[in-house]
């Protein structure tokens, strides 16, 4: 009988949608994709393949769980099977210069970016694109916001790629990005299910970049100074920009992407840029609790349905 299977390589992550998919009874397998040994000479089983593999499974010492995904979705996409979320998608999962192509290629705006290959030429290309505004520089491929830091000039970008503390990226690519500077230090996430929009999170950066909404990567809440009402880090809010929402469900469709948390910024005249796109979301316990809204029974609910479909 077919089943819905989770591809993925987290177990703490999976849990929340393993809860869901056991309220509503389904019929599910779990397929953890770290390493092991696939017959392409086979046909692979029946059922619906919903896709979870993370830019970040590198920092969980699955190194090579991304590419052995890649090649498992290419197999299942050749034998006709239903994948949620499918090689296109992880493809952009993995690579934020890829996924800007794409987000330009649908209309949408996203900051200005350098692609750079040696970390040799980090200061100088900072130099030439950026002067002495500030600026983002980031890993290609990271997951979490690990990785992402806000420097202030070329100098101290120099600095840090010497020191201990530098990260490199794990294939090898680093991207320097425009710094968007917002009113307030909120960005905001849109959350997107059965390529439709569910509901948006604003979040606040106020401690930094690591924006992984999942109880496992909770840093607490970030409170306003004292004598203000403390703000939740995690907030849902009901809508976006129609047109914004329009262009982002366009996207999705034009690109094979069924699940995705896509996060945008607004700066001080209102210009909104978009600069990433999760296509492994996680939701946040305490901000639905508070909202009533609950992503992992919808996205259940969305995989049930998909599973119905291929069995009428």
């Amino acid at each position: 009988m077919p089943h819905i299977h989770v591809i993925h390589e987290n177990a703490a992550w999976l849990e929340p949608l393993a809860a869901a998919l056991d309220r509503q009874r389904l019929l599910w397998r779990d397929w953890f994709l770290d390493h092991g040994v696939v017959d392409l000479s086979r046909p692979p089983p029946e059922g619906v393949f919903y896709n979870r593999m993370s830019a970040s499974s590198h920092t969980r010492d699955h190194r090579y769980a991304a590419e052995l995904t890649a090649s498992v979705l290419a197999w299942l996409e050749a034998h006709g099977r239903r994948v949620v979320n499918g090689g296109r998608a992880l493809d952009l999962e993995i690579s934020k210069a890829r996924q800007y192509a794409a987000l330009e290629a649908s209309g949408i705006c996203t900051p200005d970016t350098v692609l750079i290959a040696g970390k040799e030429l980090l200061a100088d290309a900072a130099r030439q694109r950026f002067g002495a505004d500030p600026f983002i520089l980031k890993p290609n491929r990271g997951g979490k916001g690990l990785g992402v830091r806000l420097l202030q000039s070329p100098e101290a970008l120099a600095d840090y790629v010497e020191s201990a503390d530098y990260e490199p990226p794990v294939d090898g690519l680093n991207l320097l990005q425009q710094y968007i500077r917002a009113p307030v230090p909120l960005i905001t996430r849109a959350e997107f299910i059965g390529g439709r929009f569910m509901y948006a999170v604003e979040v606040d950066t106020s401690d930094g970049f690591e924006l992984c909404p999942a109880d496992q990567c909770a840093v607490g809440d970030a409170f306003c100074p004292v004598g203000e009402e403390a703000r939740a880090k995690f907030t849902i809010i009901d809508d976006i920009d129609a047109g914004l929402k329009r262009r982002y469900e366009a996207f999705l469709a034009r690109n094979n992407i069924g699940v995705a948390g896509i996060e945008f910024i607004t700066n001080a005249e209102g210009a909104v840029y978009t600069y990433d796109v999760n296509t492994n979301t996680n939701y946040n316990p305490d901000a639905e609790a508070r909202a009533g809204r609950f992503g992992m029974e919808t996205l259940a609910r969305y995989l049930g349905a998909e599973l119905l479909s291929l069995r009428a």
